[in-house]
């Protein structure tokens, strides 16, 4: 055995991400909430795990997916990596709640992960970490 719980799977591990984002962004049980951090690579990894898992999860990379097609559409010629680094300042930047970035860090890896170049590798290692994970 080499896990503590045996095989996660990437199913279990989308599960257990947004159980740790939905509850451990209010906190309030005898574990301090999840700070700024935690809730952006939390967020990035669920985003990771969801991709991955497909099913009823395919609907935020769907909702996603959408929004950053749009933000395209109304600026016509704008790449991928442009709307990418425009969320990244904006999470850096920006006095936001662990909600919000946690949500961010989603649409984040999405942008990322098809703007190429170190953004790709970036998502990439983060969607590969979420799979040996699970």
């Amino acid at each position: 055995m080499n896990s503590i719980f045996g095989n996660l799977g990437i199913v279990g591990l989308a599960l257990v991400l947004t159980a740790l984002l939905v509850f451990g962004i209010k906190g309030g049980g005898k574990v301090k909430p999840l700070g700024w951090w935690p809730c952006l690579i939390g967020g990035m990894l669920a985003g990771s795990a969801y991709a991955a898992a497909g099913g009823i999860f395919r609907i935020v990379p769907d909702l996603v997916g959408a929004g950053l097609d749009a933000a395209k559409g109304i600026f016509p010629g704008v790449t991928m990596a442009a709307i990418a680094l425009l969320l990244g300042i904006v999470i850096a930047f920006k006095k936001l709640n662990t909600k919000q970035v946690a949500i961010l860090g989603i649409v984040f890896w999405y942008a990322a992960s098809g703007a190429g170049g170190i953004w790709s590798i970036v998502a990439t290692t983060i969607s590969g970490l979420g799979k040996q994970v699970a």
